[in-house]
């Protein structure tokens, strides 16, 4: 392992701003990318009719809830190396490395074992009977092959934490166009259906993550060279790691259940055709998304370096500048949405079967457009938060804005106000935009107060 600084090193620890700039646009590419996994799936899923399409809609919140602790195991990986990095202790930055790749096969093996015993029950719970069949065909496979989630995304956490964005997100993309390929082969080609659909991302996720096996196991040419026989088990940094890593995966739980909550109202209000629109309309605003998400995982790996350095205004930097950019990207993505909602609600309406979808989509996405508007202050707050390892900082953050504030305002206007499906894509709105406003003047003030810890700079 070397311990001189390259230029990628050098990168997130001194410049911040170009830092963000670098890492976001190809974090944010595979993003994208990723969402278009399930837009391309819904597309083609579709075809087959709304009962086909609603049953992806019940399992997305449980595949969303194994990709978010996914995630947060990297982001806590990602915390902690950068933090390592910054504080220039990079021996201790590789074997945190290592025990990562290791706490993300423990965790694989686990949550694939628990989740097909109890896979069954918890879809009839969410109100999937009337499409049990089709669901469970779909859901047994993509949890299966869960696996090809949980690897890809830790390794693009390593590979992120030490600036090689690049190798982190290359195979992501490559997972969407894989995907392409072999979704219309699969359901239609081999007249597999809904579970063609399924076989089609587990397959595509697990081809697109041997560059990543091939750079960081056998070529070994990173600035942190991961050597799995140099294993010891250091409980410390599992310890460092899940501080992080299960806050980040409960925020998105805790988004996940909101999810089946709502799905579960939508069916009481109206029926499986709108929970397949509301499915629908919730791919597309998970585009909408992507830049935000990008520019957070970027001020993330920037911000843990700041503070390892215990840099306080590169760490605000970090946190107001992604703000700055995610904004750009929100404010002109809402606005298509808007405008566009009407051609963009025929992706998903084209067939005979799936045309009654049209007016929903319209309606829904007329609305949930602005969810993503105020969305980088409460995203990028708690991206800040994890960088300093405070995750329960960004969980409380998320408990108020989702489990709190979107549930309230949802309830609220769907069921007292009698607004309907207008009532709960409006409570969506209004609880992400108030919680996230909350996120970032607490955060402020979380700076503030603990202005002692940082070097004068």
């Amino acid at each position: 392992m070397s311990g001189d600084k390259n230029d990628d090193i050098d990168l997130i620890v001194n410049h911040p701003k170009k830092a963000i700039n670098k890492l976001a646009l190809p974090i944010i590419i595979s993003y994208i990318f990723m969402m278009l996994n399930n837009i391309i799936d819904g597309i083609w899923v579709s075809g087959l009719g709304p009962n086909p399409l609603a049953a992806v809609g019940f399992v997305t919140p449980l595949f969303l809830a194994l990709v978010g602790l996914a995630n947060g195991l990297g982001a806590g990986a990602n915390s902690l190396i950068s933090r390592c990095i910054g504080a220039e202790r990079y021996e201790s930055a590789g074997n945190s490395a290592i025990h990562s790749i290791m706490l993300s096969i423990i965790v694989t093996i686990i949550s694939t074992i628990v989740l097909l015993i109890l896979l069954k029950p918890l879809l009839l719970i969410m109100g999937a009977g009337e499409v049990i069949n089709e669901t469970l065909e779909y859901g047994n496979i993509v949890i299966g092959g869960i696996f090809s989630v949980f690897l890809p995304a830790m390794m693009a956490a390593i590979f992120r934490s030490q600036g090689e964005v690049k190798r982190a997100s290359y195979p992501l993309m490559l997972t969407a166009f894989i995907n392409m390929i072999l979704d219309p082969i699969c359901i239609y080609g081999l007249g597999w259906g809904v579970g063609g659909a399924a076989f089609a991302t587990v397959l595509a996720g697990t081809l697109a993550a041997s560059p990543m096996v091939y750079w960081m196991f056998i070529k070994k040419d990173s600035f942190l060279e991961i050597n799995m026989k140099e294993y010891k088990t250091n409980f410390k940094i599992y310890k460092e790691i899940l501080v992080v890593a299960i806050p980040a995966s409960l925020e998105q739980f805790i988004i996940s259940f909101v999810s089946i909550l709502f799905n579960y109202w939508i069916t009481i209000i109206s029926g499986t055709v709108a929970v397949a629109a509301y499915t629908a309309t919730w791919r597309l605003v998970s585009i909408g998304m992507s830049p935000i998400i990008g520019v957070g995982i970027a001020a993330l790996t920037v911000g843990g370096a700041a503070y390892g350095a215990r840099n306080l205004a590169n760490l605000k930097t970090a946190l107001n500048y992604g703000i700055k950019l995610a904004m750009i990207s929100s404010i002109i993505i809402s606005s298509f949405f808007f405008i566009f909602a009407d051609p963009l609600s025929f992706i998903f309406s084209y067939s005979a079967d799936s045309s009654v979808l049209g007016p929903n989509i319209v309606e829904a996405l007329r609305i949930l457009c602005f969810f993503i508007l105020l969305m980088p202050f409460g995203v990028i707050s708690g991206n800040i938060f994890q960088s300093m390892g405070k995750g329960a900082l960004s969980l409380a953050i998320t408990i108020l804005r989702s489990f709190i504030l979107e549930v309230l305002f949802a309830g609220l206007f769907a069921f007292i106000l009698c607004f309907g499906l207008v009532g709960i894509y409006s409570g969506l709105v209004a609880g992400m935009s108030t919680g996230s406003i909350i996120g970032y003047l607490f955060i402020n003030y979380y700076l503030n107060k603990h202005k002692s810890y940082f070097k004068i700079i």
